[in-house]
């Protein structure tokens, strides 16, 4: 839970974050938790966006408001969940958010779902990676 309520923490494992070695980053708000804030800026790899954590519930959730604005624009919501599994935590990581007409077009040409979905599960297999190193 930490390492995803706290947008420093997202280099040691977002999938995203060494895309663009060049890639330009912003804090704002909140340290950590609700109102915490993240922007980034970079090429084509990894465009730019902002998002903030607008829902937390410790230690099982936190909503993140994700907004791209480039290579294209799109809203979107992604989504932690963390359950108890054991000795363990079963993290889920989704997205959601209205699809406009030029994602939907995109859609027909590319799998969006095993795009995202494979950078999800890099980022899921490094979080672990990072918490029981």
């Amino acid at each position: 839970y930490p390492l995803i309520e706290n947008f420093h923490a997202w280099p040691a494992w977002s999938p995203y974050e060494n895309r663009d070695p060049d890639m330009q980053r912003t804090y704002s708000g909140a340290e950590k938790g609700e109102g915490a804030g993240y922007a980034w800026s970079g090429d084509g790899s990894i465009g730019s966006g902002h998002m903030e954590i607008v829902e937390t519930d410790e230690p099982s959730k936190i909503v993140i408001a994700l907004v791209f604005t480039a290579p294209m624009k799109a809203e979107n919501q992604a989504i932690f969940t963390l359950e108890p599994e054991g000795a363990a935590t079963r993290v889920t990581w989704a997205m959601e958010g209205e699809a406009n007409l030029i994602s939907r077009t995109a859609g027909l040409f590319i799998d969006m779902d095993k795009m995202v979905g494979t950078d999800f599960e890099a980022g899921l297999k490094k979080l672990k990676s990072v918490v029981e190193g």
